[in-house]
């Protein structure tokens, strides 16, 4: 049971990826609670990121992520699969008697009352939190299903634009796996219709 000295925190990854899922974590973080190197997970190495969603899995009070994979984000949109991401992450922690407080401007609760300051995964311990084990949960996913699309190197880029991901699309051309309603890859959208 959440109470008034309870922050759920709630941020997203996989925004701006070319390929994979949007991940949205919800993080129940006791106000009280201090963890030495917690911050935005932009702002953390990648093996201090596991570390570190280890330690906020045995000091959280609960956490919910939800997932929306890229046929999903063609299909309805990027703000729609944000907030509905988000709605589930928040939908695991049952009935919410904390506050809740979200990275980001965007209404992604919809009707759930909630706080939404911008930054906030670099001020607001519970979203720090839920940053760094949305980013943990998806970079493990995506080198996980990389070994599936093994000409793509998932676990090197996680499906983000870099230099080496576009050869790799140019060379092999895009997978199931691809956001093909983003801007780089529409041209592949095209090809496929034609």
């Amino acid at each position: 049971m959440y109470n008034i000295c309870m922050t759920i925190g709630v941020d997203e990854v996989g925004r701006g990826s070319w390929a994979g899922p949007v991940c949205v974590a919800a993080v129940a973080w006791p106000d009280g609670v201090r963890l030495k190197g917690l911050n935005d997970s932009k702002q953390v190495p990648a093996a201090q990121r596991r570390l570190l969603a280890a330690k906020i899995r045995q000091l959280a009070d609960g956490i919910g992520i939800g997932w929306v994979p890229a046929k999903t984000v063609d299909k309805i949109g990027l703000a729609k699969s944000l907030q509905l991401a988000a709605q589930c992450a928040v939908a695991e922690l049952g009935p919410l008697q904390a506050r809740v407080v979200v990275d980001g401007r965007d209404r992604l609760l919809g009707k759930i009352p909630a706080e939404y300051i911008i930054k906030a995964d670099t001020k607001v311990p519970a979203v720090m939190a839920a940053s760094i084990i949305a980013k943990v949960a998806r970079d493990t996913y995506m080198a996980r299903i990389g070994t599936q699309f093994v000409d793509y190197q998932f676990a090197k880029h996680v499906g983000y634009g870099t230099k080496l991901h576009r050869q790799l699309i140019d060379q092999f051309g895009p997978c199931e796996l691809h956001r093909l309603s983003w801007s780089p890859l529409k041209i592949y959208a095209k090809q496929s219709n034609e």
